[in-house]
């Protein structure tokens, strides 16, 4: 669906639907609302006084204005209470007044946005409408063949803005289309089956993201990997036919002389456990192990899209974890690219062995910041929920820029400590380190374990275990991959280029 910006009016505007947003407990209609109430003969108060619309969150109701206004529906949605609206009460608003019209097959609506609401907010809110909009009636549909025509799409969204706002909202709303393309973007690469996204696959899609300005893509093959001393990486790819990939993303959109911020995506585009297999139930959403990764490529699209005055490096260490006869076992100890060594103490703690040579090479680039983003550990999910993503990291100002764009994005962080205490439990007796130190408190030994690779840089590890993928639809992610961080970090990386 596109998204657009015209001056005028909406009661003046012809439109399949018109969405009013409105506020509970407001039995006063005002501004567009009251107007077009008026011009339409009481239609909107009638229903409110008859208590059919209380504008409960995200309640809607449809009424055909039968001529008396250009457009051919009012469609009404409620924000909640008004003391309680926030960012999040918006994006859910609109994603669930969308996928209603779709429902309907309506292909296009039309709506303005009162940006007086949050006065301090004005580009946020107009951002907020587009996002819930476009992220809401995202569809992965490519493997539907069976009643595929009965599949529905809204086509259009028209934003009626006077001429005060009109020029903030258009350039807001570009934006938040580029944002909310690359989400669609790490979406779709997650959800696809392994099968169809293996780490040659993955490799192929960040070079076509190098194809636009500034961008550059380089991918390591195993080779390559094996003569550079990625040991760990290859070790967990060693039990798989497809062949490792090493995917390096950069956008030169700063200063030549600038350091880099560094993101870090895990790649594992299928985890079997390997020799520490996993249960059968749920195995298949082991697809969606490669999120982090699928997010990270997103936030170069988009911060190239973006023109981001910063230079980006996403670092993607690709791979499948699986259980063939060449495949690493518990026990076996291996020589990391930062010249450290490992005891696999589980095959199933592979995340933290790719991402330790990712973080290796990530320290070498000198960068200003490093940021990684991994669905590493299901402790994370019991510790926070299928919702919150955990933070743990080694530097307190970035913590707080991250913690920043998550409260704006509503990609919500949660941080755990990495105490000196947790670092003991991950020595090992015969090597340097060893992968896992059983069940207590593994989100944060494992986050343990990455700051041995970190570097000396700033560094912040998310783990994005629960809310990258969903198994019930939200307001506006449904039931599936959620592409989650792309907005975060791409919030996070236009507040830097702004300071």
């Amino acid at each position: 669906m596109k998204i657009f910006v015209k001056k005028g009016k909406l009661v003046d505007t012809k439109s399949q639907a018109i969405i009013l947003p409105l506020f509970e407990e407001n039995k006063k209609l005002s501004g567009n609302a009251l107007e077009i109430d008026k011009i339409s003969d009481g239609l909107i108060s009638e229903l409110i006084n008859n208590g059919d619309f209380e504008a409960k969150p995200s309640q809607i109701s449809v009424i055909y204005t039968r001529g008396a206004l250009p457009a051919q529906r009012i469609a009404l949605v409620g924000l909640g209470k008004q003391n309680e609206f926030n960012l999040e009460k918006l994006r859910g608003a609109f994603a669930k007044i969308m996928q209603h019209l779709r429902n309907l097959n309506i292909k296009e609506a039309a709506t303005e946005i009162n940006l007086d609401l949050l006065p301090r907010k004005k580009d946020q809110m107009a951002q907020a409408v587009a996002e819930g909009s476009l992220l809401g009636l995202y569809q992965y549909t490519p493997f539907k063949t069976v009643g595929r025509e009965d599949l529905k799409e809204m086509e259009q969204l028209t934003i009626v803005a006077d001429e005060k706002d009109f020029s903030l909202i258009e350039s807001t709303i570009k934006k938040a289309q580029i944002i909310t393309q690359a989400v669609c973007f790490a979406r779709d690469l997650i959800s696809a089956p392994s099968n169809e996204m293996t780490p040659a696959i993955m490799a192929q899609k960040a070079q076509e993201i190098a194809h636009r300005k500034n961008v550059s893509c380089r991918v390591l093959n195993k080779a390559k990997m094996k003569e550079m001393g990625m040991n760990a990486l290859l070790a967990v790819a060693s039990g798989s036919n497809e062949e490792p990939k090493f995917i390096i993303l950069e956008y030169a959109g700063g200063k030549k002389s600038a350091a880099p911020i560094v993101l870090v995506g895990k790649g594992l585009t299928f985890d079997s456990g390997g020799i520490s297999i996993k249960p059968a139930e749920k195995m298949d959403e082991m697809k969606t192990d490669m999120s982090g990764g699928a997010a990270v490529m997103g936030v170069i699209m988009a911060a190239a899209d973006l023109q981001l005055p910063l230079n980006i490096v996403a670092l993607v260490p690709a791979t499948e974890n699986m259980p063939g006869g060449s495949a690493y076992k518990p026990g076996d100890i291996v020589k990391s690219y930062s010249g450290k060594t490992i005891e696999v103490l589980n095959t199933d703690a592979e995340g933290r062995l790719i991402l330790a040579d990712a973080l290796a090479y990530a320290s070498e680039l000198k960068p200003a910041a490093v940021v990684d983003v991994a669905t590493l550990t299901g402790a994370c999910v019991i510790a926070l929920g299928d919702d919150v993503i955990g933070m743990l990291g080694t530097d307190d100002k970035l913590k707080s820029e991250i913690n920043s764009a998550a409260q704006t994005t509503g990609e919500l962080v949660w941080e755990l400590p990495l105490w000196e205490s947790y670092h003991e439990l991950i020595k090992s007796d015969i090597a340097d380190y060893k992968n896992s130190s059983g069940r207590a408190a593994s989100t944060i030994t494992a986050a343990a374990f990455l700051s041995k690779f970190a570097g000396d840089s700033p560094w912040v590890h998310l783990d994005i275990a629960g809310p990258a993928w969903t198994t019930k639809d939200k307001t506006y992610i449904p039931k599936g991959a959620s592409g989650v961080t792309v907005r975060l970090l791409v919030e996070f990386l236009r507040n830097r280029a702004q300071r």
